[in-house]
C-alpha cells in the first residue's frame, strides 16, 4: 500500500490525557489477509488492491500513525465498571478524499493498559462475524461502524479451546461512547467533561459550536438523543437485537457499534433474546427503546454541571429531553412501520392497525422479515396465514386503509423498506463454520447477497426450519 494513501490526523489526543494512553499494537510477523473491504478502502482513500497485511496487525504502522488506546467506563447490565480499550488500538483518524473523518482501529492487536485480566487478542470467527453483520447493517441503511479487514495473526488464542487469532480493522465515525462520559464523570473533573463535550460537538455536531455555552450542551444532548432514537427505531424495524446495550457499547455519534451477541430475529417474538449471558432479558428486542432512555439518563448525569448551574434546573432540562427522546423514537418507528405497510400518509388509527399485525405475527409465529415482503405481493404468499380468519380480517382492514390513499397494494413503496435478505443466523453460522475449515467461499456468497438486501433470493430469503433449536450468541472473544 502506497504511503500517500494514508492521511491520518490525531485530534482525539487534544483531549486531556486521562482519556487515552499511548500504546503500540503488538503486531505479528506472518499475517495473512482473510478478507479486505475494497469498496470501503476506496471510500477512505486507501489503495483497494494488494494491501500491506502487516499494517492491519500493527507490525508496520501507516505514515504519521500515533497509536493510542482509549479510556472509558460503562454500565454493564446496569452496574458501573471501569473499562477501556483492552484489546484495541486507535491508529488515527483517516481524512477521506471527500473530507470526512473516520477512526481507524485495530481490534485484537494485543494487550493494553486497560486489558485487565484479558489477553488483548481476538479470535478469527468473532471478527468475521462482526464483518458480516456490520456490512449487512450498512447495506440496510442503518448507521454502523464498518470493517475494513480481517487478518489472521498466526498466533493461537486460548479460550475454552485453542482458536486461530485475528485482528479486525474497524472504521467508525468515532469511538467515543456514552461510557466515555461515564468515565469522565467518575474519574475526571468538570473541565474534563466540558472538554470531551466540546470535542464531540466540534467533531459530530459542528452546527452548534457557535451556540452560547448555556444552551450548547443542552443542544448537544438533544442531538445525541435524536440520533439514538432514529438508530434504535431502525433496529426495531429490521428485527435487529444488539444484545448488549451497555453504555460502553453505545456510540455518541449514533452508529451501531460492538457486534458481540447480536442477531436478527426470525420468528417475531418481542421477548426474543439471543445473548447467552442476558438471562433476565434486560436487552430483549422489546426493551431496546427503553434501554436507550436509560442510557441517555446516565449520559445526562455526566452532563448535568454543563446544562445549568442550578442542579435541579439541570435535572429538569435533562428529563425533558429524555421524554423528547421517547416521542422521537415513536415518531421514527411509526413512520417506518407505515412505509413497511405501504402507507404514505398519517392516520391516527395506524398505530392500532400496526399493533394488531404484530400481535397476529406473534400468535401465528410468523417470520418478521418475510411477513412484510409477502404482504407486498413480492415475497412468498405462503409466509402469511391468509386462510386464518383473524389474519384475513386484518388484511381486509389494511387494504381498506390503503384504499384511503387510492391504492390496492403498494409493492413499489414496501419493497424499498422491507428487506428480502438479512443475515439469517443459520447462514451466518454456516459461513463461520466453513471459515473455520479455511473455506471462505460461503462467507463471500453471503456477503454478496447482503449487499443487495432488497432483492429476492431463493437461497438467502428462506427462514430457518420451524424445528430449529433456539439460537444463542456469545460475546465476541
Amino acid at each position: 500500500m502506497e504511503n500517500n494513501s494514508w492521511n491520518l490526523e490525531h485530534t482525539y489526543t487534544s483531549l486531556p490525557q486521562i482519556f487515552y494512553k499511548k500504546q503500540k499494537p503488538e503486531g505479528c510477523p506472518h499475517p495473512r489477509m482473510v478478507i479486505y473491504n475494497q469498496n470501503l478502502a476506496r471510500d477512505l482513500g486507501l489503495e483497494a488492491d494488494m494491501p500491506c497485511e502487516k499494517i492491519f496487525t500493527g507490525l508496520v504502522l501507516p505514515p504519521d500513525a500515533k497509536p493510542i488506546c482509549q479510556a472509558y467506563a460503562g454500565y454493564q447490565f446496569g452496574h458501573f465498571t471501569m473499562l477501556g480499550d483492552g484489546r484495541a488500538v486507535l491508529l488515527g483518524e483517516q481524512i477521506t478524499p471527500a473530507g470526512r473523518r473516520f477512526d481507524i482501529q485495530l481490534k485484537g492487536s494485543g494487550p493494553t493498559p486497560f486489558s485487565r485480566r484479558g489477553d488483548g487478542y481476538a479470535a478469527l470467527l468473532p471478527m468475521l462475524r462482526e464483518y458480516i453483520i456490520s456490512e449487512a447493517m450498512f447495506f440496510l441503511g442503518i448507521p454502523t461502524t464498518r470493517s475494513l479487514a480481517v487478518v489472521l495473526t498466526g498466533r493461537p488464542v486460548i479460550r475454552e479451546e485453542v482458536l486461530p487469532g485475528a485482528v479486525l480493522t474497524r472504521v467508525a465515525g468515532s469511538h467515543i461512547r456514552f461510557g466515555t462520559f461515564d468515565y469522565a464523570f467518575a474519574f475526571g473533573t468538570e473541565d474534563d467533561i466540558r472538554a470531551l463535550a466540546d470535542y464531540c460537538i466540534w467533531r459530530h455536531f459542528p452546527w452548534i459550536v457557535k451556540e452560547e455555552s448555556q444552551s450548547r450542551y443542552l443542544t448537544f444532548f438533544r442531538e445525541v438523543a435524536e440520533r439514538q432514537a432514529a438508530l434504535i427505531a431502525s433496529w426495531q424495524l429490521t428485527g435487529f437485537i444488539h444484545g448488549v446495550m451497555n453504555t460502553d457499547n453505545m456510540s455518541i455519534c449514533g452508529e451501531t457499534i460492538d457486534y458481540g451477541p447480536c442477531a436478527f430475529m426470525d420468528t417475531y417474538d418481542p421477548d426474543t433474546v439471543f445473548s447467552s449471558i442476558d438471562t433476565a432479558g434486560r436487552y430483549a428486542y422489546k426493551n431496546q427503546p427503553a434501554i436507550g432512555a436509560w442510557n441517555l439518563s446516565r449520559l445526562a448525569e455526566a452532563l448535568l454541571p454543563l446544562l445549568h448551574e442550578d442542579e435541579n434546573k439541570a435535572i429538569e432540562l435533562a428529563q425533558s429531553e429524555i421524554r423528547n427522546y421517547q416521542a422521537s423514537y415513536d415518531k421514527h418507528w411509526l413512520y417506518g412501520m407505515r412505509v413497511k405497510l405501504g402507507i404514505t400518509k398519517e392516520n391516527p388509527e395506524d398505530a392500532t392497525l400496526i399493533a394488531e399485525l404484530l400481535d397476529l405475527m406473534q400468535k401465528h409465529k410468523l417470520d418478521f422479515t418475510n411477513t412484510f415482503r409477502a404482504l407486498s405481493h413480492t415475497g412468498n404468499k405462503a409466509d402469511i396465514p391468509s386462510e386464518a380468519a383473524d389474519f384475513a380480517a386484518w388484511q381486509a382492514k389494511w387494504r381498506a386503509r390503503l384504499g384511503q390513499e387510492g391504492l390496492q397494494h403498494a409493492p413499489a413503496v414496501m419493497d424499498k423498506y422491507n428487506p428480502a435478505i438479512i443475515p439469517r443466523n443459520y447462514h451466518v453460522e454456516a459461513a463461520l463454520t466453513a471459515a473455520g475449515q479455511h473455506d471462505y467461499s460461503v462467507m463471500h456468497d453471503l456477503l454478496a447477497a447482503l449487499r443487495k438486501p432488497y432483492k429476492e433470493s431463493d437461497m438467502f430469503s428462506l427462514p430457518p426450519r420451524r424445528d430449529s433449536c433456539g439460537y444463542k450468541t456469545f460475546c465476541g472473544t
